[in-house]
């Protein structure tokens, strides 16, 4: 399984993300809001509309959500928490 990121930045925005944090995962831009809607996380932020909500979710080899992670905005993840997550699930595979 291979981590991947997906935000509302643009596709320029990722590639500086990338060079700037040595990132070894690909990063989806969903510039249009339409994964933000989709998968049900859009909210209003300061005025604007279907601002992402800070979610992470656990997706298996088969694409079934495993689990959700919800923050509040300025709430830091728990990445370590993710990883632990990852690699019970892939070991269960």
């Amino acid at each position: 399984m291979q981590p991947i990121g997906i935000s509302r930045d643009s596709p320029w925005t990722h590639i500086a993300w990338t060079q700037a944090l040595d990132l070894n995962f690909g990063l989806l831009s969903d510039y249009n809001g339409e994964a933000v809607r989709a998968f049900g996380i859009a909210f209003e932020h300061r005025g604007l509309r279907d601002v992402a909500r800070r979610t992470t979710f656990l997706v298996d080899g088969d694409g079934v959500i495993r689990n959700v992670w919800t923050y509040e905005t300025g709430e830091v993840p728990d990445v370590e928490e993710w990883v632990t997550a990852a690699r019970a699930l892939n070991v269960a595979a």
